[in-house]
C-alpha cells in the first residue's frame, strides 16, 4: 500500500511484525522484523470488547490496562477528535515482556486504528512519528511498521529511517526464559555514563552491524553485534545471555545478542540447515528450570508491507 491517507472508518484489518531491537551494538538505533504477527480486525461498536487467541490471550483480551485502547484513546483526545468504541478480534503470535517488539506491534496497531476511526488524515510519516515519541525510540517501531532490518534516528520528532533487506538465506532463533521482563526494569540498570572506549567500540560495532546485514557479511556478524552500553549491565537480570554470547561463530551461528531489552536473545543462524545443530548447541548452553522456549523464524524482508489490509486496499 502507498502512503496516501488512510480512509475511515469500515471495518479495519491489521497485521504487525515481531521484532527484535539493538542487535547488540544498534542500541536504540537498529531493529529487525520476523515473520510472526499481532493480527488485529477492528469494525465501530456500541462499547468495547476483544476478542483474542493466541500468546497470552487472557492479557490481550483485557479491558483495563490495555497498552492499545489507552493509546488509541489517548491519540483521538489528543487530537480532538471523539472515541468511537471498537469490537476488536485480535491472534496474536508475539510473546509479551519477552524483547519481541509486542509495545512497538501494540501501539503501532492503536495509532493506525485511531486513524482510521478518527479520521485523521495522518500519513505513514505522521504515524511512524508517533509511535516513535511513545516508544521513546525509533528502532522497534521503524522496523515494525517497514518490514526489514531498519536503522532509525530521531531528528526532533522527525524519523529517518534506512532499510535494508536481511539477507535471504539468515535464519533467526529467539531463546526465551519462562518469566518476561518489563523494559522499564531493565532501562534502570543502565548508568548514566559510558568510559569513552565503551563508546568508540559501540560505534565501530554499529558501523559494522549495518554493513553485515546489507551485505550478507556474516563474517562480519559476531564483532558487529558486540556490545558494551547496555548488555553488559542487563546480563544480571537476562541470565539466558551469557550462556548463549560464545557460541557466536560455532554450529552455524553467526551472532547472538539481547532481543530489545531482554530477557529474550535472539541469535542469527547462517542457513535453514544450520537450525537443528545450532539449537541443539543452544539447549545445551543453557543450564536452566523449565528450560527455554525456542522460536525459529524468518526475517521479514523490507517493501513488504506489514501493516494492513483496509477497505480492500
Amino acid at each position: 500500500m502507498s502512503d496516501r491517507e488512510m480512509p475511515g472508518a469500515g471495518r479495519f484489518r491489521l497485521r504487525l511484525p515481531a521484532t527484535s531491537a539493538n542487535l547488540g551494538a544498534g542500541f536504540d538505533a537498529a531493529a529487525v522484523a520476523f515473520d510472526f504477527f499481532l493480527e488485529i480486525e477492528a469494525e465501530p461498536a456500541a462499547e468495547f470488547s476483544i476478542a483474542a487467541e493466541g500468546r497470552d490471550a487472557a492479557r490481550c483480551a483485557r479491558l483495563e490496562d490495555n497498552l492499545i485502547l489507552e493509546t488509541y484513546q489517548q491519540m483521538l483526545r489528543g487530537s480532538g477528535h471523539s472515541v468511537t468504541p471498537l469490537a476488536i478480534r485480535m491472534a496474536n503470535s508475539i510473546p509479551l515482556g519477552m524483547g519481541c517488539g509486542s509495545s512497538a506491534a501494540a501501539r503501532l496497531a492503536a495509532i493506525a486504528l485511531a486513524v482510521h476511526f478518527g479520521q485523521l488524515g495522518w500519513d505513514s510519516a505522521r504515524v511512524l512519528e508517533e509511535a516513535a515519541a511513545l516508544e521513546g525510540h525509533p528502532d522497534n517501531v521503524s522496523a515494525c511498521w517497514l518490514g526489514g532490518f531498519a536503522v532509525a534516528a530521531c531528528v526532533g520528532r522527525t524519523v529517518h529511517v534506512a532499510q535494508a533487506d536481511p539477507p535471504a538465506a539468515w535464519r533467526a532463533i529467539l531463546v526465551l526464559p519462562a518469566e518476561p521482563l518489563a523494559t522499564s526494569t531493565a532501562r534502570a540498570m543502565l548508568p548514566a555514563t559510558y568510559p569513552l572506549g565503551d563508546v568508540v567500540s559501540n560505534l565501530q560495532s554499529a558501523a559494522l552491524l549495518g554493513l553485515a546485514f546489507a551485505q550478507a557479511r556474516g563474517d562480519l556478524l559476531a564483532a558487529a553485534m558486540r556490545d558494551r552500553i547496555h548488555q553488559p549491565y542487563r546480563a544480571p537480570i537476562c541470565p539466558l545471555l551469557p550462556a548463549l554470547l560464545p557460541l557466536a561463530g560455532q554450529h552455524g551461528i553467526l551472532g547472538a545478542a539481547l532481543s530489545g531489552a531482554g530477557p529474550g536473545v535472539l541469535v542469527i543462524v547462517d542457513g535453514h540447515e544450520n537450525l537443528a545443530p545450532a539449537s541443539a548447541a543452544i539447549c545445551k548452553a543453557v543450564h536452566a528450570s523449565p528450560p527455554p522456549e525456542l522460536i525459529r523464524c524468518r526475517f521479514l524482508p523490507a517493501g513488504v508491507n506489514p501493516r494492513a489490509e483496509w477497505n480492500g486496499a
